[in-house]
């Protein structure tokens, strides 16, 4: 039966083939990958017409493009329906290739792995480190004359710059609150409509961005893919694990401009600020309690409701916020984030540091 069909392999070797077009995806050519399984097992040509010219006969009716083979679009398929069927039985992670789960495999079985210190990346072989660390050495000609910080583009340095003047030109129609980067006025906006379309098939809890639901769900798969290679704590976000790695360079690049008091992220700056201003618009209607933030007074309200949803898997206690709970989860993972830069000594609270350091200041 010629036609259509003009792919016509045993199903395993189709198996084979839909392999190789996954390790040879930068070509993205099924032609190629039939001719290096061909050169493999030592077999003639399929036909003229198909070794000449592939004859075009299947088309994905989702984004137009075509294959050769209907096996190619099958696995071309998944992609847009988002199916994962190879799943791993060590920590459950599903992939949509056997390519991509044989991959994900070493990561078990290697006697030794290699985590990048700059994104946390994690490698089972040191020469692909080595070649990872390469993307980071580039050239990055802007700098920020006030933190430090280094840009490859001036377009990104520009926006940076907002930082340090305080410039908002993105203001939220609705509310009239100012923000630096259009990006954070567009994830604002979601505050207003309620939307979260984004929820967790295992517990329900639905998220307004699809990247926090990707932070939740390592909560359920206990995925912890960025290693400190200081200390060796583990975290399962990367914005909390550089802020980590900040910790322990001891560098901080925020400075208020009133006191010149320096501050570890711009976030804290910014909560620092509102002190001197004594600015507190977020007020609770029940005790009349004002707060700086207005997850200040959401925390604060939580109280009033008694409600305490975030529980701690190892041990059952409840807490009120997820703050709450993460500093209670240090006493079972023995985690210490907060270096003395006056001694080695680390602890698991920033309030027991600040403590700490007055010793060597003289305060009492």
């Amino acid at each position: 039966m010629d036609g259509p069909q003009s792919c016509r392999i045993k199903h395993e070797d189709a198996e084979e083939l839909i392999d190789l077009m996954e390790e040879n995806r930068q070509t993205g050519e099924l032609l190629e990958a039939v001719e290096k399984h061909q050169d493999t097992h030592g077999q003639k040509s399929m036909s003229p017409s198909f070794q000449s010219r592939p004859e075009v006969h299947f088309t994905c009716p989702q984004c137009g493009k075509s294959f050769s083979c209907d096996q190619s679009l099958n696995l071309h398929m998944k992609f847009h329906r988002g199916t994962k069927p190879y799943a791993c039985d060590q920590c459950d992670k599903i992939f949509t290739l056997k390519t991509n789960l044989n991959e994900h495999m070493k990561i078990h079985t290697a006697k030794m792995l290699y985590t990048c210190g700059q994104c946390g990346t994690i490698f089972t072989d040191e020469g692909n480190l080595n070649e990872h660390m390469k993307s980071h050495v580039v050239e990055m000609p802007f700098t920020c004359g006030h933190c430090g910080k280094r840009f490859t583009y001036k377009g990104n340095f520009n926006e940076h710059m907002k930082i340090h003047t305080g410039e908002r030109p993105y203001a939220c129609d609705q509310c009239g609150k100012r923000f630096t980067h259009k990006g954070n006025l567009n994830k604002h906006i979601i505050v207003h409509t309620g939307e979260k379309p984004h929820s967790c098939d295992q517990c329900g809890k639905k998220f307004k961005l699809k990247h926090i639901l990707n932070d939740h769900m390592k909560i359920h798969t206990g995925e912890m893919p960025y290693m400190c290679d200081q200390c060796g704590t583990s975290f399962r976000k990367l914005d909390t694990f550089r802020l980590h790695l900040r910790y322990h360079s001891g560098v901080r690049p925020f400075s208020c401009d009133q006191c010149g008091k320096h501050f570890f992220t711009s976030v804290a700056l910014k909560y620092h600020v509102k002190v001197h201003a004594k600015v507190k618009p977020h007020v609770c209607s029940l005790c009349g309690k004002s707060f700086m933030e207005l997850s200040g007074l959401k925390k604060h309200q939580k109280r009033h409701s008694g409600v305490k949803n975030h529980v701690c898997f190892a041990c059952g206690n409840t807490f009120f916020d997820g703050a709450q709970l993460k500093r209670h989860q240090r006493v079972h993972t023995g985690e210490k984030p907060y270096d003395c830069p006056h001694c080695d000594k680390r602890f698991s609270q920033p309030g027991h540091l600040k403590t700490h350091e007055k010793i060597h200041s003289g305060e009492k």
